[in-house]
């Protein structure tokens, strides 16, 4: 049974557009072309020879996020002042959500020349160096736009989409800068206490195979389609993981792929428990149209039930 547009919306939805990112990229990329100081130098992207790498847009709660790091080898071409033709290729590892819109790092370009040096080469080169970079920057930043304006009406219903930078969670308070360094706190030694707890449990049905449900809860280039924030996240026993931008943390107890994921889950709030753990585990059960996510997490203090199941039930 498919579920209603206000239901569906709430939850999350993902579509692989790997392919029409790749044509996006040889077919925009191609488009640049720079002049020099001289009208005689001229230099252009040539061709789009690799786009490598998973794109994705994805919706939750009736907002688009796009989900996507590629990297990009071309090759370019100019005449320099001379009349000599000058060709090279570039390769700019990584171009993704966290460079374009987060500005978590800079773009890096490895360039390479094949034309024979002299000076009127070089002279074209260093303007090839100089000036392409801020023009693929440009294209680099339409994308996200290109990609949300084509394909977010296959995702959601209502909603406007979400196309600047991953969000905090909901009650992160910003950091705030300081102009001196705090002297160092010597930690203090948590003594673990004897809690009452009890187990908290919620089932929810989604229009998604288990094998991608898996991986949306465990990859950490996928779990920002549905928290909207940073995550570190290695799918293995024993890893420490970190969602919502370190507003949940723990570790890997166990994982069978598409099947179930046990771990530890500690909220970091001043009204969870410090030191605890309780055990989150996620059971996943494939349907004929759907999956039935089962999320069971033990050790819940007790009176923070109802606390923890809207938690739980914001996954």
């Amino acid at each position: 049974m498919a579920l209603p547009p206000s239901t569906a919306n709430w939850h999350w939805k993902n579509k692989n557009v790997s392919q029409w990112a790749k044509e996006w990229f040889e077919r925009e990329l191609v488009t640049i072309s720079i002049n020099g100081d001289s009208e005689s130098e001229v230099v252009s992207v040539a061709q789009v020879t690799e786009v490598d790498g998973d794109v994705e847009l994805g919706q939750r709660k009736s907002k688009l996020i796009t989900i996507y790091d590629c990297k990009i080898v071309l090759n370019w071409k100019g005449t320099a002042n001379d009349g000599t033709e000058v060709t090279g290729t570039l390769t700019v590892p990584e171009v993704s959500h966290e460079v374009t819109l987060d500005g978590l790092s800079e773009y890096a370009y490895h360039w390479s020349l094949s034309t024979a040096s002299s000076p009127s080469v070089e002279a074209l080169y260093g303007l090839a160096r100089s000036r392409l970079p801020s023009a693929l920057e440009t294209k680099f930043a339409e994308f996200p736009v290109a990609l949300v304006d084509t394909h977010g009406k296959d995702l959601t219903v209502s909603g406007d989409p979400s196309r600047a930078a991953t969000p905090a969670p909901a009650g992160t308070p910003p950091a705030v800068a300081s102009s001196s360094s705090p002297a160092p706190v010597q930690p203090k030694k948590v003594e673990p206490k004897k809690l009452n707890t009890k187990t908290v449990t919620v089932d929810a049905n989604f229009q998604a195979p288990a094998d991608d449900l898996f991986t949306l809860l465990t990859d950490e280039k996928r779990i920002p389609i549905w928290t909207r924030a940073a995550a570190q996240s290695t799918a293995q026993a024993g890893s420490d993981y970190s969602i919502f931008g370190g507003g949940v943390k723990g570790k890997y107890v166990s994982l069978a792929p598409s099947r179930e994921i046990v771990q530890t889950w500690a909220l970091q709030s001043p009204t969870w428990p410090e030191g605890h753990f309780a055990t989150l585990t996620t059971t996943l059960e494939q349907l004929s149209d759907s999956t039935k996510v089962t999320f069971s997490l033990a050790g819940v203090p007790t009176g923070k039930e109802e606390e923890i199941k809207r938690n739980l039930e914001g996954y």
